[in-house]
């Protein structure tokens, strides 16, 4: 009997423990892109060397999209590769602006739905070494940069849309009909509705075949040639199918630690983060990873006429709103077909870096906000020997001098400006806490007040 019951026992708490090993590697493999909080997207292919313009008209949201949208043919577009030639392209540059903006993970278009891939590639020819006078794999330095600055790269990967390789998804992109709806489970009904290739030859093989001969191959050679890949970013899951899904999922073993995203076909592979597109979430994501990612103007791939930029005091304060839900900002550079960042990006990411060489704290390794809705800003918070570090990232100063703080009934221990160490006075007031904001001058993208109080909140 005794044994019976220690064999029940085995088999009653086998799934349970193997349950909880299964959640403490995720929460282990996913530490490093929560602390991140920031990283930077780059969609960048041969639909840079026409930036947007085809057969002298601009082409409304073309960018990376101009082959689908103009339904150029295949044997036509391949030749724009032959003027694609990144010769002031500088891996070293890239990153290094990137970590000087505070960011600390890059996920580059290693295939965008054209099906061009910046990598060299036995599975197909329409890739940057074999198809551009540039003759040269522009992922290998990035992955050297990317080393020596100490920050992670991932890689896109269109799994499904390909508009070059025979039997590869294509989705008809049509403004009128709502594409731009910022929910991407809608884009994914959507595409199934809507999807249809434009020349014969995009259909002279099956998309069975496209899986295990380019998409499979593909991915494959992208986490087997490039060391440790961080991130594997799947996007628009047009067509697929549990099936081709499994054979991609399958490809993930050879890195262990890789993170997804939820794109490679829902709802059965739902990956390991969520991903709001162009929008923000108006709250936490309860139980789920997010990650907003968003362009600097209007586009993603370089558009020559796209003059939409945000300010970066838009941007800085969309990363704080991100991170005090718990999220993480994914904010895009296109660049252009010579291999260098647009001017306008180049400024913002400087302007955005100053802001956080000095207040990089109250987004790095945060969680998200414990307080109720504040009408002058947001909100971050860390954890530390039992007490709790608020981060108070002012938007609007209130008049009068003082800043007030609901939900916050706790001991002060500390309570100072984090750019400059300035200490700030603080009382209770009615449900929270009252902090002496006169004499500061405010920083016009966010003032971050440094709050430590005893216990938890």
């Amino acid at each position: 009997m005794k044994k019976l019951a220690i064999s029940l026992c085995t088999l009653f708490l086998a799934p349970i423990l193997l349950f909880a090993q299964q959640h403490t590697d995720h929460d282990q493999k996913m530490k490093w892109w929560q602390e991140a909080r920031f990283g930077m997207f780059i969609h960048w292919g041969d639909y840079a060397v026409l930036a947007g313009n085809y057969k002298g008209q601009q082409v409304k949201r073309g960018g990376e999209w101009i082959m689908n949208r103009a339904k150029i043919p295949v044997s036509e577009y391949q030749q724009y590769a032959k003027q694609f030639n990144p010769v002031k392209y500088d891996a070293d540059a890239w990153v290094k602006m990137a970590k000087d903006a505070g960011m600390k993970y890059i996920v580059i278009t290693a295939k965008h739905h054209d099906g061009f891939a910046m990598f060299k590639s036995q599975a197909s020819k329409w890739n940057m070494v074999d198809a551009t006078p540039y003759g040269k794999d522009v992922l290998t330095p990035l992955v050297s940069a990317c080393r020596k600055y100490g920050i992670k790269l991932g890689f896109y990967y269109s799994q499904a849309q390909d508009w070059n390789n025979p039997g590869g998804a294509a989705a008809r992109k049509v403004a009128s009909e709502g594409w731009d709806n910022p929910d991407s489970t809608k884009i994914d009904e959507y595409t199934k509705a809507h999807t249809g290739h434009w020349d014969p030859i995009q259909t002279s093989q099956s998309m069975s075949d496209y899986i295990d001969k380019v998409a499979v191959p593909q991915v494959k050679e992208l986490l087997s040639n490039y060391g440790d890949v961080a991130v594997l970013w799947w996007d628009t899951p047009t067509n697929m199918t549990d099936e081709f899904a499994e054979k991609l999922q399958a490809v993930l073993k050879l890195q262990p630690g890789i993170i997804t995203n939820d794109r490679l076909k829902r709802p059965n592979y739902p990956g390991d983060f969520v991903t709001p597109e162009q929008h923000i979430p108006a709250e936490a994501m309860a139980g789920k990873d997010f990650e907003v990612c968003m362009t600097m103007n209007g586009t993603w791939g370089y558009k020559s006429f796209d003059d939409k930029w945000k300010s970066v005091q838009t941007l800085v304060r969309n990363l704080i709103d991100i991170a005090s839900k718990g999220g993480n900002y994914l904010l895009n550079v296109g660049p252009k077909a010579d291999g260098t960042f647009p001017q306008e990006s180049v400024e913002i990411l400087k302007g955005m870096g100053s802001w956080m060489e000095k207040n990089g704290d109250a987004i790095y390794a945060t969680q998200k906000s414990p307080l109720p809705a504040l009408s002058w800003g947001r909100c971050t918070k860390k954890e530390h020997n039992g007490n709790t570090i608020l981060y108070l990232s002012v938007f609007d100063m209130p008049a009068g001098g003082t800043l007030h703080v609901d939900g916050i009934k706790n001991s002060v221990v500390a309570c100072k400006l984090l750019a400059n160490g300035k200490k700030l006075q603080t009382s209770a007031s009615g449900n929270g806490l009252d902090i002496s904001i006169s004499g500061i001058s405010p920083d016009p993208i966010a003032t971050v007040i440094e709050l430590e109080v005893k216990g938890s909140l």
